[in-house]
């Protein structure tokens, strides 16, 4: 016979796994086509001159070269400027 009541179980009891996102290559890193420099969701950084963007907005080279991250002004649709992170290969 117990000697404590049971506990009982929850159905909350779940966490979902990290999406790893972020900076994965730094400024005046060498790069080759194809890999990964950031994991974003949405536009946080912008793509520059050789930069492609995937559907999950992860941007990745498009040639190789050394990674440039530079800050510029943009005006937004509604006439609002604002900086905006851009990021290239060289």
């Amino acid at each position: 016979m117990a000697h404590t009541k049971s506990g009982g179980s929850t159905k909350l009891g779940r966490d979902s796994a990290a999406q790893r996102l972020g900076v994965k290559l730094q400024d005046g890193q060498s790069v080759n086509p194809g890999q990964i420099i950031i994991r974003q969701r949405g536009s946080k950084y912008l793509a520059g001159a050789n930069i492609k963007i995937a559907g999950d907005d992860t941007l990745y080279a498009g040639k190789s070269g050394v990674v440039k991250f530079y800050s510029k002004k943009k005006v937004r649709f509604d006439g609002h400027t604002r900086y905006v992170t851009v990021v290239s290969v060289v």
